[in-house]
């Protein structure tokens, strides 16, 4: 898929699973458990996807998956299997080396988001795109280092703060226009000033939804994690966004969804459903 002078790539980094019940909020099990089964310990099977943009000069990632080098607890707890493919892997696949990524766009800084930014090597952990500018949201950073009860496991310290030691982590105060094609839009529902990505031209717009809609079943505007800080701001900024995503026909790009990469949205008789479903970028 091309977007400007951006070709975009679908970047899958791995496969993991997290509680039903949190990822769907109110939602009874007997709804949610028809697009998303549960196994047998109530947990719900994501993926960890990212987006690759590729333009002449510049290769941007938007944030870097799960990340590698977790403990067996980790592991089994949250069910993770890399047995198909790690960033690295889908990179080389395409034929990025790490050293060639130039940007990297962090929505948060939630394991599952930016567990690739860092490596473990030589027992220390480095950054694992050494040549890159890693940009977050300043008010977002500021609440990741210093967390409630209600998030603090989901950060974990080594997979981001080696980017401050090394300079490497850029600060963003708001919404920002990245370049031509790239706007950086500040949400608050899920955690503090998370940044979703909106890539567009004349013609396309992708929304890169980060944790706003994780899998394309969350569309509908009840559909909210019990996760979210803030899940009545979650549901007056899917009220906001949806409506412009169907008038300008955006496609969103779900970062955990299974099966689906991307969709449009449509109106339904009780709010917003999925229309078109991508299941690989076109």
């Amino acid at each position: 898929m091309k977007i400007g002078k951006y070709t975009l790539h679908a970047i899958e980094t791995g496969v993991f699973a997290l509680d039903g019940g949190a990822m769907f909020g109110i939602i009874p099990k007997i709804l949610w458990n028809k697009s998303n089964p549960a196994d047998d310990q109530n947990r719900v099977t994501l993926h960890a996807r990212n987006l690759l943009l590729v333009s002449d000069s510049r290769k941007i990632l938007i944030d870097t998956g799960i990340g590698e080098n977790w403990d067996e607890k980790f592991s089994k707890i949250y069910r993770l299997d890399q047995h198909e493919f790690t960033l690295i892997q889908s990179l080389s696949k395409i034929g990025i080396h790490p050293w060639e990524i130039t940007d990297v766009l962090l929505t948060h800084l939630h394991f599952d988001h930016t567990g690739g930014s860092t490596t473990f090597k030589d027992g220390k952990w480095i950054p694992t795109f050494p040549n890159a500018k890693y940009y977050v949201q300043k008010k977002h950073f500021e609440w990741a280092v210093n967390p409630i009860e209600k998030d603090r496991a989901s950060f974990i310290q080594e997979r981001f703060m080696p980017l401050q030691k090394e300079g490497l982590l850029n600060l963003v105060d708001g919404d920002t226009q990245f370049d031509d094609e790239i706007n950086l839009v500040t949400i608050n529902g899920h955690t503090i000033f998370q940044q979703i990505i909106k890539v567009h031209d004349s013609r396309d717009t992708v929304l890169y939804c980060g944790d706003l809609f994780p899998f394309a079943s969350h569309v509908p505007i009840p559909y909210v994690m019990g996760y979210d800080l803030q899940p009545m701001i979650t549901i007056e900024e899917k009220k906001k966004i949806l409506p412009v995503a169907i008038n300008e026909n955006w496609k969103l790009f779900f970062e955990h969804d299974p099966e689906v990469i991307m969709a449009t949205v449509a109106e339904s008789q009780r709010g917003f459903a999925i229309d078109e479903v991508f299941t690989e970028m076109i």
